[in-house]
């Protein structure tokens, strides 16, 4: 779907040995241990059980890797593939302890992040010939953030910011930190800004916007919760001189008339913190 579509190994590896971790607990993988013959092995595939978007593998990955070096995992499809239902996605081999011990953490990671990158494509389906681009935002699970968004662009998404470092966003509490004064927030923000640190600005109503149109302006507005007629009035009012972002409450649904309102981005916190998992499944496929 994309062709810079790139995660360096060394940033999966501290959050699936984290999850490997809470999941075996002091003892380990007790039922396995029981169970399995010594230096018994296994041959298993991933299959997809739901159309979508691949994303995660190389987690999957180190889910057996960081266990036993010597798992042989085998990518049959690439992060960002569309997928459909019945569609092997990779295949693992070796020790039957590491395989088993590791499957639910592999799992966990790739539906997840498979699910991520399925709505993020939908979604940037829906606003197909329209300039809007689709951006994911902060509202992330702990500990997974560059995953997440990682799955966002498997989708053909975007981010908003990726830290608070990132940019200065100016949200109503900041103004009413500043006192309530728009026009004193922005020059503050102006002031301390660097060269290459973009501003931008929070507004409710097409009065915040003008006021703000009016003072030293921002690089960008993040018009919240606007009707269809607010954003397209705003929009005019901008007319290009900053980047018109649209957020709240947007759906599968209201993507497209948003979009057809000329903004340039629509952001949408639910792409990372709700979505549903896709059905992902792995497979026994001898012992």
């Amino acid at each position: 779907m994309t062709t810079s579509l790139h995660l360096p190994p060394l940033l999966w590896e501290p959050i699936v040995r984290t999850a490997l971790l809470e999941d075996l607990g002091i003892g380990g993988d007790v039922t396995t241990q029981a169970l399995a013959q010594p230096g018994q092995q296994l041959h298993a595939v991933f299959c997809t059980r739901q159309d979508g978007i691949l994303c995660g593998l190389e987690g999957a990955r180190q889910a057996f890797t960081l266990l036993d070096p010597t798992i042989r995992f085998s990518m049959v499809k690439q992060d960002g593939n569309k997928i459909t239902a019945g569609d092997v996605l990779a295949t693992v081999e070796g020790s039957a302890t590491a395989l088993l011990a590791g499957e639910r953490t592999a799992l966990n990671l790739l539906s997840h992040l498979s699910g991520i990158a399925t709505h993020t494509h939908q979604i940037v389906q829906a606003v197909d010939g329209t300039k809007a681009r689709i951006a994911c935002t902060r509202k992330t699970l702990p500990g997974l953030r560059s995953l997440q968004k990682y799955a966002v662009r498997a989708g053909g998404g975007s981010s908003h910011r990726l830290r608070l470092d990132d940019a200065i966003l100016i949200k109503d509490n900041h103004i009413a930190l500043c006192g309530g004064n728009i026009r004193q927030t922005l020059q503050a923000a102006r002031a301390y800004a660097g060269h290459l640190m973009k501003i931008e600005l929070e507004v409710d109503t097409l009065e915040q916007l003008e006021e703000a149109l009016s003072s030293s302006g921002a690089d960008a507005y993040l018009l919240d919760n606007m009707s269809i007629p607010q954003l397209e009035q705003a929009v005019k009012m901008i007319g290009g001189r900053a980047t018109a972002e649209a957020s709240g409450g947007i759906t599968l649904q209201t993507a497209r008339p948003i979009a057809q309102t000329g903004v340039d981005v629509l952001s949408l916190g639910w792409l990372t913190h709700s979505v549903k998992a896709l059905d992902i499944g792995l497979d026994i496929i001898h012992p």
